[in-house]
């Protein structure tokens, strides 16, 4: 185990081996310092983004909660749609009383499989339209855990793209230090007879 951590150090050019550069002790420093942040920042911020997200739609839900309603319909017939079959829903006609007591007519998504005669719930919005059903609790939860992984993935897609640019930075001044010292050494190795 120490002898694994020892080589780890040195590889990341923690040692005071003269051969290493000041470059390469700042880029040590610069990771070790993205790593830090990282791992100290981003759960904080998916948790944060988390909780945004969970309480938007949460806050969605009780708005749809409180604008429609529920009512039962009964399947008059199956609509096929281009003669295809959608994935698990199938546009059906079904009859139901609105809240002001008159039977209204419409097109309906339901499960597959659904029959004439058979009674479905349809969701109505406050003006008597159909209405996509409210958010399920599950379906909120979703969205939480959604933006946390959306919020660590792009707290890790910023460590990487920090650490090339840090790289790009420090190897542009590496190269401009070992052309200065190749014009400083290579007159006196070039000598022409």
């Amino acid at each position: 185990m120490v002898s694994w951590l020892v080589r780890l150090v040195r590889v990341r050019r923690l040692d005071r081996s003269p051969l290493r550069r000041a470059t390469d002790r700042l880029e040590t420093v610069v990771l070790a310092v993205l790593v830090a942040a990282f791992v100290a920042g981003t759960p904080f911020a998916a948790l944060a983004a988390g909780g945004w997200a969970h309480a938007a739609a949460h806050r969605e839900q009780l708005a749809q909660l409180a604008s429609e309603h529920k009512v039962s319909a009964v399947v008059q017939e199956v609509i096929q749609l281009n003669g295809g079959d959608l994935a698990n829903d199938t546009a059906v006609l079904a009859r139901w009383t609105a809240p002001d007591g008159k039977p209204v007519t419409g097109d309906v998504l339901e499960p597959s499989g659904s029959a004439p005669g058979e009674i479905v719930q349809v969701w109505l919005a406050r003006d008597g339209q159909v209405a996509q059903a409210p958010l399920l609790d599950s379906q909120v939860s979703g969205e939480g855990i959604a933006a946390e992984i959306c919020c660590g993935m792009a707290g890790l897609v910023l460590l990487i793209a920090a650490c090339m640019i840090s790289r790009l930075v420090l190897d542009k001044r590496r190269m401009a230090d070992w052309d200065a010292e190749w014009r400083a050494a290579g007159p006196r190795w070039t000598t022409r007879a």
